[in-house]
């Protein structure tokens, strides 16, 4: 009965530590503009990819020339810019350490608690409750 009150609490600690660890989510509103022209907002996005400095350096260092790129990006069809626009959507970012840190925060305080029941012995600096 006793190893069954521990692995309840244990099941019961992490959903409850789960619930706070930040999901990510978007929310928008949409404009009329948007709604009468849905591939609009995938070419603005992928203009305003184009449009940034260390984008356009990139490609200059290439050998790749600006205007190219952006007659390019103009004659796209609207399968292509949704599906480019999918691929910049993927590509990493530098703003992901926060989830990282969220994370492995949310591990440490797991395995915290399972060495405190006694079911794992990870930090030494622990003594099990029984």
């Amino acid at each position: 009965m006793h190893r069954a009150k521990q692995l309840l609490v244990a099941i019961a600690s992490i959903c409850m530590l789960s619930a706070w660890v930040p999901m990510p989510a978007r929310a928008a509103l949409v404009g009329t503009e948007q709604a009468l022209h849905p591939n609009s907002a995938a070419r603005a996005q992928i203009n305003a990819f184009f449009a940034r400095e260390e984008v356009r350096k990139v490609l200059i260092d290439q050998g790749v020339d600006v205007a190219q790129v952006q007659a390019r990006v103009d004659a796209l069809t609207d399968e292509e810019a949704n599906s480019l626009a999918a691929r910049i959507d993927k590509l990493p970012a530098g703003g992901d350490l926060g989830t990282v840190l969220a994370f492995a925060l949310a591990v440490f305080v797991i395995l915290l608690i399972t060495d405190i029941l006694g079911l794992t012995k990870v930090f030494p600096f622990t003594r099990p409750v029984r």
